[in-house]
């Protein structure tokens, strides 16, 4: 599937967030336990994938441009979402939570999509006010994307890797 033309970087991280907010939807709709897993291993893909870009490309390029607490509190609700990313990726809709785990995924995800798209205040508001070249990293995260999207159809995506968030077990 060839990648839809966004006028930048931020219209491509924005595309993203509807995709995943509807997959959700279609998730809490979903009655049968084949639907949901399916449903539930996109979303964990989507997720993946963005994270990624965002991290890799899009969020270091800003570093010392836009306010460091909003690029910190980024990384760590990404790395929230990375443990019940590959927590549901790991289970079942026949499991104990799982339902819960995608739900909560989803309430996260829609915190994370409300920081960032907030106008005026918000990460995407403080970036357009840099002189960031957002085609230019448009076409770099397009790149990366499809690289993964490519990995994810082959041989799947490696379990999301958290960044700043040291995971310590009882």
């Amino acid at each position: 599937m060839a990648e839809p033309q966004f006028t930048d970087a931020i219209a491509l991280l924005k595309a993203d967030h509807r995709k995943v907010e509807d997959l959700f939807e279609k998730f809490e709709k979903s009655t049968s336990a084949g639907r949901k897993q399916a449903l539930a291993q996109e979303i964990c893909v989507e997720l993946k994938v963005h994270t990624l870009i965002e991290e890799e490309i899009f969020y270091p390029a800003f570093r010392g441009l836009i306010e460091d607490d909003t690029l910190d509190e980024a990384y760590v609700e990404h790395d929230g979402a990375k443990v019940l990313i590959n927590d549901i990726e790991a289970g079942s809709p026949d499991d104990d939570f799982y339902d819960a785990k995608v739900k909560v995924l989803s309430e996260e995800i829609k915190h994370h999509v409300h920081e960032e798209e907030m106008p005026s205040e918000g990460m995407f508001a403080q970036c357009r006010k840099t002189d960031v070249d957002l085609v230019a990293l448009r076409d770099q995260m397009v790149g990366r994307k499809t690289q993964l999207l490519n990995l994810a159809k082959t041989s799947g995506l490696p379990s999301a890797k958290p960044t700043v968030v040291k995971l310590v077990t009882a």
